[in-house]
């Protein structure tokens, strides 16, 4: 599936797709490609073809690709055969395009083309989102010329890589980084909590926040706005638990200017994907994060631990989020200005906007010259 094409000469052919935390860093490195001068080309799976507003303008190129961890180890001989038609399909589309460099950013649909890459010779780097290496960066680590990272530390790295590992940051979106023009105003009148649990919202966080709300102080709930992202069958029960605090809520299924509605807030209740916590730092926003437990290799407890190191967050593993347990954590934070300020300055601290422009400076030294 191909579109306008979107540079001259060869291109840079960026491997993603499956989820939003693999393909937003990737279509903010094509933007800032593009900005250069430079041609892109998309080889992702027909999950990445689903996101709106992504990669407008690129060439796309969609290959089969497999995942044990989504299909389970029956599907094995399944997986295997899907990747090695993906594989195929890669080696014949570099072939023709001949690219500068293939930039991997983990997940099963970057496989085939980064194996493509490092088995033609050609200039490959591999992305990773997370504060632990997932599994298919981990596979390509040995075998690519440089991998970029999005913290300081990351579980699972080896030192033996260290010589071509270079700390970019996780890039994310232009709206995003201009959300750190916005003030943080502490002693604000009116304190805004906005709750996110991904587009379909998160059942655990769209029972206990309200619950949690209700057991504030008086004093906080008298200047409390809420905005939570709830599903739409939640919606009227979750309205009827914050009204019965006394607090305004605006329950959303969906969040049209995600943010917007960041830069407005004073404490955020997410998961921890890495995009969400990218984000957070990035906008210098203080959050309780609920990192996911079913996520591979508990990747969201490390990008979680990492921010609440900062002092910029509050980790709260799923099995001990209680309505007691968070109402305490919003209480230290909404009930006292100075600490509020501090974590907002401690998640600030953590942001890299310029991470887009440090990978792409990382994609041009590393791939074939002009």
């Amino acid at each position: 599936m191909s579109f306008a094409p979107s540079g001259a000469g060869r291109p840079y052919v960026l491997a993603a797709g499956g989820t939003g935390g693999h393909m937003v860093p990737a279509h903010v490195l094509a933007e800032e490609l593009r900005a250069r001068g430079h041609g892109v080309h998309l080889v992702t799976d027909t999950r990445g073809l689903r996101f709106p507003g992504l990669f407008d303008g690129v060439e796309r190129t969609v290959v089969d690709s497999g995942s044990v961890a989504r299909s389970g180890l029956m599907s094995l001989p399944a997986v295997a055969l899907s990747v090695l038609r993906g594989l195929s399909a890669a080696r014949s589309l570099f072939r023709q395009l001949r690219p500068r460099a293939v930039i991997g950013f983990g997940g099963y649909p970057a496989l085939p083309g980064l194996l493509a890459a490092v088995s033609m010779g050609l200039p490959s780097l591999i992305h990773e989102q997370n504060a632990a290496l997932g599994r298919v960066n981990r596979l390509l680590a040995p075998r690519v010329r440089a991998i970029a990272t999005s913290y300081p530390q990351v579980r699972r790295m080896e030192a033996a890589w260290a010589g071509k590992t270079t700390l970019t940051g996780n890039p994310v979106r232009a709206a995003v980084i201009a959300t750190r023009d916005v003030p943080f105003v502490a002693d604000s009148p009116r304190l805004r909590l906005l709750v996110t649990g991904g587009s379909q919202g998160a059942t655990v966080l769209n029972s206990i926040v309200p619950a949690a709300v209700a057991q504030l102080p008086a004093v906080i709930r008298a200047r409390l706005d809420v905005v939570h992202q709830g599903r739409d069958e939640d919606a009227a029960a979750m309205q009827a638990a914050y009204a019965a605090a006394g607090v305004s809520a605006s329950i959303r299924a969906y969040f049209g200017d995600l943010p917007a509605e960041m830069a407005r807030a004073h404490m955020v209740v997410a998961r921890a994907g890495a995009s969400t916590v990218a984000e957070l730092t990035v906008a210098g926003r203080p959050a309780v994060l609920v990192p996911l437990p079913i996520a591979a290799d508990d990747h969201q407890t490390d990008n979680a631990r990492a921010m609440a190191g900062t002092g910029g967050a509050i980790l709260i593993p799923q099995p001990q989020f209680t309505a007691d347990r968070l109402a305490s954590a919003l209480t230290a934070w909404l009930g006292d200005p100075q600490a509020l300020a501090a974590a907002a300055a401690a998640a600030r601290s953590l942001g890299r906007p310029d991470a887009g422009a440090r990978l792409a400076d990382l994609v041009l030294a590393t791939g074939d010259p002009a």
